[in-house]
């Protein structure tokens, strides 16, 4: 590819809408431009980017025995009526109707579609295992989009759906996916992302592993053990840690605290320590149910794990809500509520005789103890973990770090194949329902957490395994003696080799083309300038190293090839 002929302006200002590097730099270097809020138009070298990605997920999933299909964006609902997902899951499912007013949708994500061509394709229990993938185009009407490609609504996804007989037959498979994520990542050069313990959310099923990118960008946190291997995601990451008070049970004892509302200001005036409190956090169902949560006053709630609990959906009551079932905001206590919902996180069940509420404007009460004083409530993990708090596996201190989410794997059972009625004949004539695993790589995002691995300053420094040309020829002062044949002999000779080689022949000064390379990040730069040549050399030098020098004319050709040969290896 000719620089003259590649579409695309590049540009040295910072866009004021980009704040992650990786969206900094696919916007001035012409990868990707926006269309709409969350939807991009990928331009020459993040599609070349892209499908190199592709090329590497596809050729990992045909290795485990996966079989690539492709299937439809668009959906009827009936096949998500089946699984209770056309109304369960919120607005960030995009609905709407055809012309004959048939409600449709766009899907985020393919269990149903997947589901439905096994149940008209597979009756034999001699045809599991086996696992079906594609890359497609799937579409999230994300409410937070941000990021350039790291969080957006439209996005293209490597999805795969096995379908097993047994829970043995499903670990085995999942394990091997595993094994196939950490090849891909290492293959596309980010073999830094790690497999965390994950939240199922949407998804069902029991076992979930996210696989995260650890990286300052990130907006996942993730609970890290500072010694062993333990990681999570907040959103399920447990701490061994808590300091519980064990003290024998006290009457409870009121206390006057005029205008004094928040943990802070309590523990001021009564000469309290944070974890010496219990506080109280209000919701509301999409049901109308009312919830009322009690966790300990230095720890706050994980919301996400609350939705496990309730298995609804939920979002802050308001005052009116609140005195509605006997509490009063700001003074609140679950003693004596009514009409509601209690959980109480298990930091609150494990700790004596705390200061509360008293559901009496000014009034706090000492001593409240979960068994006496709310003794129906529902006791859960609902609490985050905090950084310092200590490792539930070993007991080292937990630092608190953010990860790029790239992929996740779940162990789904049978939530989809038991709803759709999906079934097989075993060897005893007898219908069975199989067990099902979903593996996902999101490509947008693995290209994005790419640069925020590897770049500089002047832009991304794309590993050669995905690099969008390996090789890139400027040809400096192309008016002077040579400087034009030899870069276009070399140009000739490399592409037809099968060497991919983005020629710069703009004629340009060294510093923008320079400059435009950079944001280029291609690996190998060949330089041809009227100094080096007059040598009979040749210039090269290796993106995001301090590797330079010259080289003899003849022996361009070869080294380049044999450069190309021995860094792919590492990609191997």
């Amino acid at each position: 590819m000719r620089n003259s002929k590649l579409i695309g302006r590049r540009y040295k200002e910072k866009p004021t809408e980009a704040q992650l590097i990786s969206h900094i730099y696919l916007l001035r270097g012409a990868y990707i431009r926006p269309v709409a809020n969350g939807i991009y138009s990928m331009l020459p070298p993040a599609f070349r980017i892209s499908q190199k990605i592709e090329n590497i997920v596809r050729q990992e999933m045909d290795a485990i025995e996966g079989q690539e299909i492709k299937m439809p964006v668009v959906l009827p609902r009936e096949l998500w009526d089946e699984t209770g997902r056309y109304d369960s899951v919120q607005s960030e499912l995009l609905r709407f109707q055809d012309r004959n007013k048939h409600g449709m949708l766009l899907a985020m994500t393919h269990e149903e579609a997947c589901v439905a061509i096994a149940r008209s394709e597979i009756t034999s229990y001699k045809e599991y295992p086996f696992m079906l993938y594609q890359i497609q185009t799937k579409f999230r009407d994300e409410a937070r989009s941000r990021g350039g490609l790291v969080r957006v609504r439209e996005f293209t996804m490597k999805d795969a759906y096995s379908f097993h007989r047994t829970q043995e037959d499903l670990n085995q498979y999942y394990a091997r996916c595993a094994d196939a994520y950490a090849r891909i990542y290492a293959r596309c050069g980010i073999p830094q992302v790690v497999a965390i313990e994950g939240d199922n959310g949407m998804m069902g099923g029991k076992v979930s592993h996210e696989y995260d990118l650890i990286c300052d960008a990130g907006e996942d946190k993730i609970a890290k053990c500072s010694k062993c291997d333990y990681v999570a995601n907040e959103e399920v990451a447990s701490s061994g840690q808590l300091k519980y008070n064990n003290e024998e049970p006290k009457p409870l004892q009121e206390v006057h605290t005029p205008n004094v509302k928040t943990i802070e200001d309590v523990c001021a005036l009564l000469n309290l320590h944070p974890e010496q409190t219990a506080k109280m956090v209000f919701y509301i169902t999409d049901s109308g149910k009312m919830v009322a949560v009690t966790i300990r006053g230095d720890i706050e709630v994980n919301e996400c794990k609350l939705a496990k609990v309730l298995k609804e959906t939920f979002q802050f009551a308001n005052d009116e809500q609140i005195e509605s079932i006997g509490a009063v905001p700001g003074f609140a206590s679950g003693i004596g509520l009514h009409d509601c919902i209690q959980v109480v996180d298990n930091s609150v069940a494990n700790t004596a005789n705390l200061l509360c509420g008293a559901n009496k404007t000014d009034y706090h009460m000492y001593n409240f103890n979960l068994s006496r004083d709310v003794p129906n409530a529902i006791i859960a993990d609902i609490a985050c973990v905090q950084e310092g708090e200590k490792c539930p596996k070993c007991g080292a201190p937990l630092k608190m770090v953010r990860g790029i989410e790239v992929g996740n794997i779940f162990q789904l059972g049978v939530r989809y194949s038991k709803a759709m009625n999906l079934t097989y004949t075993d060897e005893n004539g007898d219908e069975q329902t199989p067990i099902m695993g979903c593996y996902g790589i999101g490509v947008g995002r693995t290209l994005a957490s790419v640069i925020e691995a590897s770049h500089d300053d002047y832009g991304p420094i794309w590993p050669l395994s995905i690099s969008p040309w390996q090789v890139q020829i400027n040809a400096l002062q192309m008016d002077k003696e040579g400087v034009r044949e030899t870069a276009e002999k070399l140009y000739s000779e490399l592409e037809n080799l099968g060497i991919e080689v983005l020629y710069d022949d703009r004629n340009l000064g060294a510093g923008p083309q320079f400059a435009e390379a950079d944001l280029m990040g291609i690996p190998l730069r060949l330089i041809v300038a009227p100094k080096a040549l007059a040598n009979g050399m040749v210039e090269y030098k290796i993106r995001g190293t301090d590797e330079k020098g010259t080289l003899p004319l003849e022996q361009v050709v070869s080294f380049t090839q044999k450069w190309i040969e021995e860094e792919m290896k590492k990609y191997q």
